[in-house]
This record gives C-alpha cells, structure tokens and sequence, in this order.
C-alpha cells in the first residue's frame, strides 16, 4: 500500500475559534495549544511514515501558503497546493484528487484536518492502514468514525449499518449521516452504537472525482477544465495562465463541505463504509476543549504563562507576556496578547467565532487578520 498511498492534510482554516491567538493569517493549525509543535506539524509527523515525504500533500489557501511551508519546511515544495480562495472542503479536496492522480491514477488517498488531537499514534495510523486498505479492495469511500465517549452535540454522527462481510478489520456499512443532533437525539445515537464523524476519510483519488461528477457536476465540471490547463503538470507549482485558471473556475464552485457534497448522497446509495477507531481523538473544536486537554492543577486551572489565582478554580489561563491575576473566578478562560485580551466563560467558548464576525462588521478587522500586522 506505501507506494500507492498519499495523506492529504487539509490546512486552510479561517482562524476565528481561537481568537486572539489565532488570526485569519496565523489560524488554529498554527497554535501551539499542547506542547512545542503547531497542531499541523504534528498531524505531518502523525502521517510521514505512511507514504514517506514525498506523498505528504498539504492543502491551504494563498494567503496561508508561506506560513505553513515554513512551518512544514521539511516536505517538498511540490507537495503544497494553494486555493485561491477557500469554498469549504468539497472543492479542496478535488483539488487534490487532480493531483494525486496526476502522479499516481490507482492512488488511494487520506484526508486529514491539519488542526486535530490524536493521543495513541500507533492506534491512529494501524486504522488509517485499515480503512486505506478497504478503500482500495472495495472501491469505496471510508470514513473514520470515533466511539462517542458521551452523547456531544457539535459533532456528526456516523450511522452503522450492517458489518463489511469480508473485511480484515472492523469496519460497517454507513446506514446515514446525523449532523449536530440536539441532547436527546445524540443519547439516542449513542445508545444504537453510532459513531461521531472525525472528518478523516480514505477513498481512490479515481473514485472521488467520479462521484463527484455524478453528484457535483459543477464542481467536477471545473476541474477538468483546471485538469485540461494543467496538462499533465502538477497543480502546486502553476503558471500563471494555469492560476489564472484555477482563479477563474475557483469562483465558479460551490462552498460545500465534503460530506454535504459527496459523503452523504454516496452513503444513501451504499458507497460508504465506516472503520471505527480508538485511538484518544477531539477536533479542538474550542477554548473549552483545550481546557479539558491540557494538564491542570488541583484546582482545575490550566495555564500557560505568568499568573496568580486567588479563590480561582476550573479557568484556562494563556498570558505568555505578562502576569495575569484572578481573584473568584470559576470557569472562565483568559488569554492575553500583545495587542487583544478576551476573558470569557467557558461554557460559551464556541461563540468566539460570532466575536471575530463582529469584530470585522465594526471595522476592527485589524484585529482578526494577525498579531505581527495589526495595530500598525
């Protein structure tokens, strides 16, 4: 499987679920939130020994496209691909299905968001393996689902359906998709055994885009025109009339997400398959989710930084540049930068992202692109 296996590691995220640290131009997959590496320097170790450097794809938008080659300067400068512009995953990820079959057309290829946590590695890569392995034997598209620890209301559900007869590992037919249930529904998922949907998926680049012509015609309709232009050359080093062209057909795509787009109409058909995984995962989907992550004393306060807490129990505290002191708080996360400080509850955490829209709504746009830029 090495020779024919490439991970694809998305990296274009807007940067709002983790302001003031994250800015449009230095977002989420950039942060350091656990230890010395950004989370996408860690998703590329994750994934380097599966297809080896060379079949380490990373996918960002233009505006992105230094930062994370510096960030990942070790990878090829061939394997980084540029959107113009991002329109959510759909079209990105038949961006790169063009040019993992440009380099091999029997490739199977791994899509993984560049801003995950993974605590068992070993566990992480022996089910990417499996659902690779099916991918290919069956000609379907697999998707990673994760054994719901309790019944979460930010995550999609995977649906199992009946077990794949003749499978080497544990894998299901996908009976449907549930997107973002309310409490109750998202008990009820759990006790039929359904899976939250990681967003980690493997499939043949051949058979994506031939889904993707049967059920996002415009989509795929302006990647043969980019296909044509490109003429057998690889997408991440474009001429200026090819840019101009992946410019142009870029407008003209939909902004849908993947499983919107291709997962969820495939799925009603019987062309999905589901390998559960174990291996201690989370989106990072927020302050809150950090919190929970990070080590924390007695207390329950998890901090980085400079800071005293007096009668302060269960807050995130982020002050790398000067001492922050909290007197009574409880359940409130801090973080300090140059130039921003927001204090807020956690419990609320998700809603930093209607934060950053107001912010650009009153001119304060400044603030939202990134740290090293604003305020001059």
């Amino acid at each position: 499987m090495r020779q024919k296996l490439y991970s694809v590691i998305i990296a274009g995220g807007r940067g709002t679920r983790f302001w003031p640290l994250s800015r449009s131009r230095k977002p989420k997959q950039l942060l350091k939130l656990f230890g010395p590496k950004t989370l996408l320097d860690e998703t590329a170790d994750r994934v380097l020994s599966l297809g080896g450097s060379d079949r380490t794809l990373i996918v960002t938008v233009a505006e992105q496209l230094n930062a994370v080659r510096k960030e990942l300067s070790a990878l090829p400068r061939k394997n980084f691909l540029a959107e113009p512009e991002g329109k959510n995953t759909a079209p990105c990820i038949g961006l790169a299905a063009l040019e993992v079959i440009g380099r091999d057309p029997d490739a199977v290829m791994i899509i993984l968001p560049a801003d995950h946590w993974v605590s068992d590695v070993p566990a992480f890569r022996r089910t990417l393996k499996a659902a690779a392995e099916l991918a290919a034997r069956h000609d379907r598209l697999v998707t990673i689902g994760i054994q719901p620890a309790y019944p979460e209301t930010g995550y999609g559900y995977i649906v199992k359906g009946k077990p794949v007869a003749d499978a080497e590992t544990d894998a299901y037919h996908v009976k449907k998709f549930k997107e973002k249930p309310n409490a109750k529904m998202a008990a009820q998922l759990l006790r039929q055994g359904s899976l939250w949907n990681a967003g980690i998926f493997a499939w043949k680049a051949s058979t994506l885009l031939a889904l993707m012509e049967r059920y996002q015609p415009a989509i795929h309709k302006s990647l043969e025109k980019i296909a044509d232009a490109a003429g057998g050359k690889s997408l991440a080093t474009p001429t200026p009339k090819l840019g101009s062209v992946i410019a142009r057909e870029y407008k003209k795509m939909p902004s849908i997400s993947i499983d919107h787009a291709i997962l969820e109409p495939a799925g009603s058909e019987g062309r999905v398959l589901t390998v559960p995984g174990q291996f201690g995962w989370s989106d990072v989907g927020s302050w809150a989710a950090v919190h929970q992550m990070s080590p924390r004393d007695a207390d329950g306060n998890a901090a980085t930084g400079n800071w005293l807490g007096i009668d302060t129990k269960e807050c995130l505290i982020h002050a790398p540049d000067r001492l922050v002191v909290l007197l009574g708080m409880r359940d409130a996360f801090i973080v300090d930068t140059p130039d921003a400080l927001l204090v807020g509850d956690l419990k609320r955490s998700q809603e930093v992202r209607d934060l950053v829209d107001e912010l650009n709504k009153r001119g304060q746009r400044s603030y939202t692109i990134d740290e090293s830029t604003s305020r001059r």
